[in-house]
């Protein structure tokens, strides 16, 4: 955070503070500076600190990673190529509105062609490159995996289930095998493939329903493959608030949300959670334009400075590709990298 505000003093508080401790110790602090602005990483901050900088007219903002952020997983402490700052919620948070809900409720896109041009080109980008949120995972010959297609195909995929987009983007709360088990039921003679999230597959995250119990509804993949060749001859993607099920829109796999996140609502997808404040019809290439390049910001974790979605796209192409042996990758490439990455460390352990 302190590279991505290099002109500000960066102040950390602690992670989910008693609302005394504010009132008490930070509230003060806050007003003593004019020039102060609060940052405030999910719901992690106490919870009167919105209103009070509404009411002392102090800009605040919820913070989260933006749609291309990694090679590596967040858990393992890979710093983020971007972040988003909303100013009214998170945008995962479905029973409010947000400033990305927003700008896809009211942006004149047909009257930004330029915008649009960028939306498309990066479109075709991210698709060739097979680029990803996240970019870890094996890249195996999905036919031996697969198996001969004979019949519709579809992949569940499976989410954190203590995630917060599903605690705040779906009205009903649905496990993993809940979910595998629908796809089952609502397509009986299809082959259902159940993609468990990364961070269960690899251990830093709590998997609360066990894969084991749906083996009889559908194929369960044991190996981490990454999102771009999971999706690989499949039909239809069902999905809580995955952000796969926007890159299965992106290519033109059908989706099915049980949940509401950010690109449901908008005529795309197959809603099983409706959203009353979303009456408006828009393309892949308006809720990316959205999502992608008005919405986030971008920052080199290499030249420590702001880059647009073009940069970062280029960034995470060459971090992928070298990836495998990170001895080959040039020394000005690797000491920062790494640098960062031992900063992000040493900051957690402090905190």
């Amino acid at each position: 955070m302190k590279e991505w505000f290099p002109d500000y003093e960066v102040i950390f508080t602690p992670m989910n503070m008693w609302p005394v401790e504010f009132e008490i110790k930070w509230k003060w602090r806050i007003l003593a500076d004019s020039r102060s602005r609060v940052l405030v990483w999910q719901y992690k901050g106490p919870p009167q600190i919105k209103s009070f900088c509404e009411r002392r007219g102090i800009p605040f903002h919820y913070v989260e990673d933006g749609f291309i952020r990694s090679i590596s997983l967040g858990a393992q402490q890979a710093p983020p190529l971007s972040m988003v700052f909303d100013r009214q919620d998170m945008f995962f948070n479905a029973g409010r509105s947000t400033d990305l809900e927003d700008l896809l409720a009211t942006y004149d896109f047909d009257a930004d062609q330029s915008l649009m041009q960028r939306a498309k080109t990066n479109m075709e980008k991210l698709l060739a490159t097979r680029l990803s949120k996240y970019n870890s995972g094996e890249t195996p010959d999905i036919d031996s995996i697969y198996g001969e297609k004979t019949r519709k195909r579809i992949l569940v995929i499976g989410q954190v289930e203590r995630d917060a987009s599903i605690a705040y983007g779906s009205a009903k709360k649905y496990s993993n095998n809940d979910l595998v088990w629908l796809a089952r039921r609502e397509n009986p003679d299809a082959q259902i493939i159940y993609k468990p999230h990364p961070e269960v597959m690899q251990g830093k995250a709590e998997a609360m329903s066990n894969p084991d119990h749906v083996r009889g509804a559908a194929q369960v993949l044991d190996q981490d493959i990454s999102l771009a060749d999971a999706m690989e001859t499949i039909d239809h993607v069902y999905t809580i608030t995955s952000l796969s099920g926007f890159e299965a829109l992106l290519r033109g796999i059908k989706v099915t949300t049980f949940g509401c996140p950010f690109y449901s609502g908008w005529g795309l997808t197959d809603d099983r959670q409706p959203n009353p404040r979303r009456t408006r019809t828009l393309s892949v290439e308006q809720i990316f334009a959205a999502a992608y390049i008005l919405y986030p910001k971008y920052f080199d974790p290499i030249a420590k400075e702001p880059i647009e979605l073009e940069q970062a796209l280029q960034i995470l192409e060459h971090m992928r590709a070298h990836q495998p042996s990170l001895d080959q990758i040039p020394e000005p490439v690797i000491n920062p990298i790494a640098d960062l990455a031992k900063a992000l460390v040493a900051q957690m352990k402090k905190r």
